[in-house]
């Protein structure tokens, strides 16, 4: 009996590991931990048709990780659970230690814009309150406006080279966008440094800042 009870669980819990078990769904993930989104707004940023897009939010509905509400003819989806975000970290971290393939992509793709050490989320928050540092959020506007952090700019990567005289002069810039892995604020930084800014990037990304449970603005 307990043998078999085993299995059983086991075999419920393998239905997350087999719903995280695609790149798109993982990606979507991320993108969901911004804040809500559409079938045809994931589609769109995962490269997907929405029927593509609809079939993996299925899936990733069936394991509970994701809920759904409707509002008239579109379906939104949103993350069921804060410590999905967890996850993701996990899966993350274990892959940088194990998994050679991910450490090359890492090192070429990402740490080749900006090789210095990131600043913890903790220092990042002192420093907010001492107002020594300029907050630069590069995520798109619709992402922003879901959460961001406090006293933070918001200038997606897009508009960064014309706005680039919005940002206080003199004062170092720590910019961050979807996690750790986003190179949206490796681009952001590169960029900076360019352009004669002291800039670095946040350790992580918004939503471990929230899960984190730190202070997070809203746009009114």
């Amino acid at each position: 009996m307990s043998s078999s009870f085993k299995q059983e669980l086991f075999e419920h819990l393998a239905r997350i590991g087999k719903a995280v078990g695609q790149g798109h769904r993982l990606e979507m993930l991320e993108f969901l931990a911004q804040g809500e989104r559409s079938v045809e707004a994931l589609a769109r940023l995962c490269g997907l048709s929405v029927a593509n897009a609809s079939k993996h939010l299925q899936q990733l509905r069936l394991a509970g990780l994701v809920q759904a509400r409707k509002e008239g003819l579109y379906v939104h989806y949103r993350l069921s659970d804060p410590e999905i975000v967890t996850l993701l970290g996990v899966i993350r971290r274990l892959a940088e230690r194990h998994l050679a393939e991910v450490e090359e992509l890492v090192r070429n793709y990402l740490l080749t814009k900006d090789n210095l050490e990131p600043l913890p989320r903790e220092e990042l928050l002192s420093r907010i309150h001492d107002g020594s540092v300029t907050v630069l959020d590069v995520r798109p506007h619709e992402e922003y406006a879901a959460g961001h952090l406090p006293r933070s700019f918001n200038i997606p990567l897009r508009e960064l080279e014309r706005r680039l005289h919005e940002l206080p002069p003199g004062r170092e810039v720590v910019a961050y966008c979807r996690g750790a892995w986003c190179v949206l604020s490796f681009e952001a930084v590169a960029r900076l440094r360019e352009r004669g800014f002291v800039a670095r990037r946040l350790e992580e990304g918004f939503p471990e800042w929230r899960h984190a449970n730190l202070p997070v603005d809203l746009c009114d």
